[in-house]
């Protein structure tokens, strides 16, 4: 594992990585039983860990324990499970592929609808992180064939609970809001709420199943909330 430590204001740590499977593997350490003294919150990027201090004077030993981390990092972009945090419980989010760019999916990926569904619900997803609005998470790990480029115009105004694919990523719209992703379908889930704790739904890996609500028997569905 490489990496570079770069100061980020006077109390935070921004830890620069090769990929995001370093960076879910250092997240997983730094917030595990290895978590450094003084550590306020550690927050995941597409390829960083930011390392914000409760206090300055904490930065020095920050900076040291994540170098002892990149020094030996973990066999597993999850973590060694003697020394990380363990992941979320997973969740299931039941999906309705409805979705008005299911077809356009279906063109550029050359599978049918029911091959996308079930290329979509058949593969654990994984929330790499968080970020664009409170709730979202970007999930990464499903199935190659559904990397799709994002839409060449971006939609105004994308409703919430909408379903998307973008490049290697899935996603749900937590509230509406403009986006470029492919929609294929919609959810009932509530992504973020301050009336929980924590008030996201969908946290640094854990992983994330779709379901496909036309496929649940009745009365049968998974609750938004899901669970294992």
């Amino acid at each position: 594992m490489h990496a570079r430590l770069l100061p980020y204001g006077d109390g935070a740590v921004l830890v620069e990585l090769d990929s995001l499977d370093d960076a879910l593997a250092l997240h997983g350490v730094l917030t595990g039983p290895r978590r450094p003294a003084g550590l306020s919150d550690a927050v995941l990027g597409a390829r960083t860990v930011l390392l914000v201090a409760r206090e300055p004077r904490f930065l020095p030993g920050l900076r040291t324990a994540a170098q002892a981390a990149v020094a030996q990092p973990p066999q597993s972009p999850h973590g060694d499970p003697d020394t990380a945090e363990p992941p979320p419980d997973p969740v299931r989010i039941p999906v309705r592929y409805d979705g008005p760019d299911l077809a356009q999916v279906c063109d550029l990926t050359g599978l049918s609808q029911d091959e996308v569904v079930a290329a979509h619900t058949a593969t654990p997803w994984t929330v790499g992180f968080a970020g664009f609005a409170p709730g979202f998470a970007y999930l990464v790990g499903g199935d190659p064939r559904l990397r799709v480029p994002r839409r060449t115009t971006p939609r105004s105004t994308v409703p919430a609970g909408s379903v998307g694919l973008a490049d290697e990523f899935s996603g749900i719209y937590p509230r509406d809001s403009p986006g470029g992703w492919q929609l294929v379908g919609t959810t009932d889930a509530q992504l973020w709420s301050l009336d929980r704790n924590p008030p996201a739904l969908l946290r640094p890996r854990g992983v994330v199943w779709f379901t496909d609500v036309a496929a649940a028997p009745a009365g049968g569905q998974a609750a938004p909330e899901g669970g294992r």
